[in-house]
């Protein structure tokens, strides 16, 4: 069977841009691994109508809405291979083998790469966040921590102040200069420059290698994001984000391949539900335009 549009991917912008296609009544397959890239969060914040749900509650609800639409098939599965042209491309899965489809959509998200601190990994997305729009509230104007994986901490120590007392921990990564001295101190974010040895504790305290302990309510910090080696399968090209490669887009969400369409983490460097949801209808529609001419 043909489709018009494998949408690889099930998550947030996924369903968003299989909507559109779905009521253009266009044959859709999405193949979704159900691996989220939110699923360790309790709760999504900033998505209007949906604030405070929790983040698989909006996927359940977006795939049962999508469901409805005759023209979509679903399979639970893994893509481990793309490759074809414009109204000719194949995508091979290990449990369901391959389908085709005239045009993709790669809405494949990004994995994250943590900082190799001891207890990090276990708060990840509940007292170790990397959006402040999205978690920042909730932590009530208490202690925060911005951990520095890069000179790009600026970014966070600067914004975060508007949530709570904020120390940047510039963990031996940089050392800001005079310059951004005056920015930190203008926005009363406090620096410290000691190393960080882990994380512990039932909120997010850090302990320092001089062996203090700093207690904190909420640690933000950057991860290293990788893409889906799809990417590379196709031959797409990529730009450079402040953490990591993402799949260059023109206005219409279509890569640099014809017929191939990215959107939500992969083709944006900024992690948001609300933002996947509006980059997702991007793409769909700019996949069905592409299907008409």
């Amino acid at each position: 069977m043909m489709h018009d549009v494998i949408i690889i991917g099930g998550s947030y912008s996924g369903l968003s841009a299989g909507l559109q296609l779905a009521r253009a009544r266009r044959k859709v397959l999405v193949i979704d691994a159900g691996q989220r890239r939110n699923r360790f969060a309790a709760t999504s914040h900033g998505f209007l109508g949906q604030d405070g749900q929790p983040p698989q509650v909006i996927a359940a609800e977006g795939r049962s809405q999508l469901m409805e639409y005759p023209t979509v098939t679903w399979v639970q599965d893994s893509v481990v291979q793309a490759s074809g042209h414009l109204d000719g491309f194949s995508v091979r899965t290990p449990c369901n083998g391959a389908f085709k489809a005239r045009h993709l959509i790669l809405a494949t998200g990004v994995v994250d790469e943590l900082p190799a601190i001891p207890g990090l990994k276990e708060r990840w997305g509940k007292r170790v966040f990397h959006c402040p729009y999205c978690h920042g509230y909730e932590l009530e104007q208490g202690r925060i921590g911005v951990l520095a994986t890069s000179p790009l901490a600026m970014h966070h120590a600067l914004m975060l102040p508007d949530w709570g007392a904020t120390t940047l921990f510039t963990n031996g990564v940089f050392t800001p200069d005079a310059e951004q001295k005056l920015q930190l101190d203008r926005r009363a974010v406090r620096v410290e420059s000691t190393a960080v040895s882990a994380i512990s504790g039932e909120r997010a305290d850090l302990e320092l290698v001089d062996g203090r302990v700093i207690a904190l309510d909420g640690v933000f910090t950057m991860s290293r994001t990788q893409i889906s080696p799809l990417v590379e399968h196709l031959g797409c090209e990529l730009a450079d984000g402040p953490t990591g490669p993402y799949v260059h887009t023109n206005e219409t969400r279509q890569t640099s391949v014809p017929g191939v369409f990215a959107c939500g983490d992969t083709s944006l460097a900024a992690g948001s539900v609300a933002l996947a949801v509006g980059e997702g209808v991007r793409a769909g529609v700019g996949a069905h335009f592409s299907l008409i001419m």
